[in-house]
């Protein structure tokens, strides 16, 4: 999609990604809200608590207006509303005339792209609908409801050429960046095999409460936040339901899709227990309560194993049933060292070892590696992160997304990145079907991760 040039200014001119062309440091997309080009305008579908924080890193900038919201919860309208107030925005449209209203919103002249922070089953569907409407797409995360959305994904896009980013954040977590950087450098030499993992006892949020309903041990549409809908997915699928949070950096650091590829994966899932256990035991709930009976599909503890071309292993677990701390249990080894993950994010925490400088078979703490190894974009762009959600990752997720628009870049993060961590969630559950039978990952590139640039080598747009 070309935004309208009517007395606006050029855009920055196309940046070439090889060679000696640019470097890192001075690639505009470093700028936090420059000004060399006339603002971005952007629609917000979904303004729950994840679009709004969306909203609010959108709203700290220079170059961007969120000029259009929709959703069919008023109460989160009416905070959406507030908040571009409180930021000194002009109030946007809002769409908010039942399930389809966003439609009204993508066909929007005053709409240049969208950001979609909607339940998972609208992901997709809403994704087509506005690149063929012509709008860039930031996508937050999740996985597929069915294989062949990824490869309906992958056909709009090929039929459009709209180019969608999937907002994953922790691609841009500080350590995780410090590890990449460490990874390109070959500090772990030969890369042998990495575990992530989405582990959080999320039930406090599963089942919810509200005016009418519920009393902090039930779920459904009279519920409030994520219980609305997201629990209904633990009633009734049995698979890895949310891979990229762990999937993203690895996918990085291990070039997928970019002359590497995952191949296969195998899943199987633990018994589940703790949202029935976590209803009989809650003060409002009890025993006896329904939804301390009702089977839930979904098990406890959910583990994929995948391969990829080069022969690399990788294990996936979702946990976020039983009681534990958050905790995404990174691992990355290779044939000269090994890096695990023991607190999120903390970089005195956790454990680190290199064969050509650790003491022998010693464990070390892994901060001053961190430190030596801080990627150059947090290094640039630290303070400017102050503040926004996820301990800065917000900011840097949102920053790529308007700046690559704004040069008129290839997203870092792109549409085959998405189809194929979101396929995870359905061949997971394919696989777990057929008790833990291999089954084969699609291409979803057709042949093109051959050939496509390492994340290495397009450094420049990552940001």
């Amino acid at each position: 999609m070309h935004l309208k040039m009517n007395n606006r200014r050029k855009f920055l001119k196309d940046i070439t990604i090889g060679g000696a062309a640019i470097t890192f440091m001075n690639s505009p997309l470093n700028s936090f809200g420059s000004k060399t080009a006339e603002k971005i305008r952007i629609g917000i579908i979904g303004v729950g608590s994840r679009g709004r924080l969306h909203m609010k890193e959108l709203l700290k900038r220079t170059d961007v207006l969120v000029t259009a919201i929709a959703d069919t919860d008023v109460n989160s309208i009416e905070k959406a509303k507030s908040i571009a107030k409180e930021m000194g925005s002009p109030e946007p449209a809002i769409f908010s005339n039942g399930n389809n209203d966003y439609r009204n919103l993508i066909k929007s002249e005053k709409v240049d792209a969208v950001i979609i922070a909607t339940p998972w089953e609208w992901h997709m569907p809403q994704t087509i609908e506005s690149m063929k409407a012509g709008k860039k797409v930031g996508l937050e995360v999740a996985g597929a409801i069915r294989l062949q959305d990824c490869w309906d994904l992958i056909n709009t896009y090929e039929q459009t050429r709209t180019e969608v980013m999937i907002l994953e954040n922790v691609c841009y977590r500080r350590d995780v960046m410090a590890i990449l950087n460490m990874v390109q450098k070959d500090r772990f030499g030969e890369l042998l095999h990495l575990q992530g993992g989405y582990q959080h006892d999320l039930r406090a949020q599963l089942f919810n409460t509200s005016a009418t309903c519920c009393d902090g041990v039930g779920f459904g549409p009279e519920s409030i936040g994520s219980a609305k809908w997201r629990t209904a997915h633990y009633e009734k699928r049995n698979g890895e339901i949310y891979p990229t949070h762990q999937l993203g950096p690895i996918a990085m650091m291990l070039d997928i899709n970019r002359g590497n590829r995952l191949t296969k994966l195998s899943s199987i899932s633990s018994q589940a227990r703790g949202m029935n256990r976590y209803v009989a035991n809650n003060s409002k709930g009890g025993p006896e309560h329904p939804n301390a009976k009702l089977k839930f599909k979904l098990g406890d503890i959910v583990t994929t194993q995948l391969q990829t071309y080069k022969g690399q292993t990788i294990v996936l677990t979702h946990d976020t049933s039983s009681p534990r701390p958050y905790n995404l249990g990174f691992r990355v080894q290779g044939t000269n060292g090994i890096w695990q993950e023991f607190h999120d994010g903390e970089p005195d925490k956790g454990q680190i070892y290199f064969e050509d400088a650790s003491p022998s078979e010693t464990w070390e703490n892994p901060k001053k590696y961190m430190e030596t190894f801080d990627h150059p974009l947090w290094k640039k762009h630290e303070q400017k992160a102050v503040g926004a959600g996820h301990g800065g990752m917000d900011y840097f997720v949102i920053n790529a997304f308007v700046e690559c628009i704004k040069a008129k870049q290839p997203f870092p993060l792109d549409v085959y990145d998405l189809a194929t961590w979101y396929a995870i969630t359905p061949l997971s559950e394919a696989s777990i079907q057929k008790g833990g039978q291999m089954v084969e990952i699609p291409d979803f590139t057709r042949g093109k991760w051959k050939t496509r640039k390492s994340f290495i080598h397009i450094k420049d747009q990552f940001v």
